[in-house]
């Protein structure tokens, strides 16, 4: 079990993380905004501008994806729960949630979700 003060550095890295997401996203958002005030002149630079447009809006939906896992790990630690996996409710590794602060379940527990995730997409 974490303890509070770890729950607490937990907490810090999440907010930090959070703060650089949103940060992020506002500016892609400009940067988008000014792009379609933009009078193209031929189709090589339409062509440019949508290739990078459709490379930000990965970007952008991977990183609103990380937001709400952040969120939802801020939660648990309100709750009490963070740090338990969402499927076995054993402990998740402290070294786990140091390389993944969001992390919602176990290694063991993680490879399955992986695996019916990959079986889904066949």
């Amino acid at each position: 079990m974490l303890t509070q003060e770890e729950l607490q550095q937990f907490e810090s890295k999440l907010l930090a993380r959070k703060a650089k997401i949103e940060l992020n996203l506002d500016k892609t958002s400009h940067e988008l905004d000014d792009i379609r005030e933009l009078e193209l002149k031929d189709e090589a630079d339409f062509a440019s501008i949508s290739t990078d447009t459709a490379i930000d809006n990965a970007i952008i939906e991977q990183q609103r994806q990380e937001l709400g896992e952040i969120d939802l790990a801020l939660d648990k630690i309100k709750k009490g729960v963070y740090g338990i996996c969402e499927m076995c409710e054993d402990p998740i590794g402290k070294a786990r949630l140091e390389v993944k602060n969001f992390a919602r379940y176990c290694i063991v527990c993680r490879e399955i979700v992986e695996k019916n995730k990959s079986k889904d997409k066949q």
